[in-house]
């Protein structure tokens, strides 16, 4: 009974934090609502009785992605809603190689991990250890994958904030 009604309170939450990400106008407050929605998904896992996934979820995308977003918005300095359009409308061979290797990592990223993990003998879930032998062995490609994939969006935003 009790899990149904904090699941919903923070489903709720977490589908309005969403949404007011996506309807706010100022990049700084939708990434505080964004943050908002992060720590209502991290209580649903803690509903879930997954409190690893939920500590994650606090400390990598509520702590460390929220940062680099704010870092990126303030490098970006923008003014006007236009002016990142207008900025970045002339040449297209670049940008269509760079998409390119994006999409082409993503995809192979999302094909290399399939994950059709199944639960260890007992039903407790995973231990880290047995987490922390699985990327290391099985998934090491998809992990060093992301890792390349996050220093091409640290690229991307260092040539994004610089100045002509």
């Amino acid at each position: 009974m009790w899990h149904s009604i904090i699941f919903w309170i923070l489903a709720t939450l977490c589908v309005g934090c969403a949404l007011c990400v996506v309807w706010q106008k100022n990049p700084v407050v939708s990434a505080v609502f964004l943050v908002g929605s992060f720590l209502a998904l991290a209580g649903l896992y803690l509903n879930l009785s997954a409190p690893f996934l939920a500590a994650i979820q606090i400390i990598i995308y509520a702590g460390a992605i929220m940062v680099l977003f704010v870092f990126v918005m303030m490098l970006l300095d923008l003014h006007h809603p236009l002016d990142l359009y207008f900025r970045f409308t002339k040449p297209k061979l670049p940008k269509a190689i760079a998409l390119g290797l994006f999409v082409w990592l993503l995809c192979t990223l999302i094909l290399a991990t399939a994950f059709p993990l199944a639960l260890p003998e007992s039903s407790q879930g995973f231990t880290i250890t047995q987490i922390a032998t699985l990327l290391f062995s099985k998934y090491a490609f998809p992990f060093e994958l992301t890792s390349l994939l996050l220093l091409v969006a640290m690229v991307g935003g260092v040539v994004l904030a610089k100045k002509k």
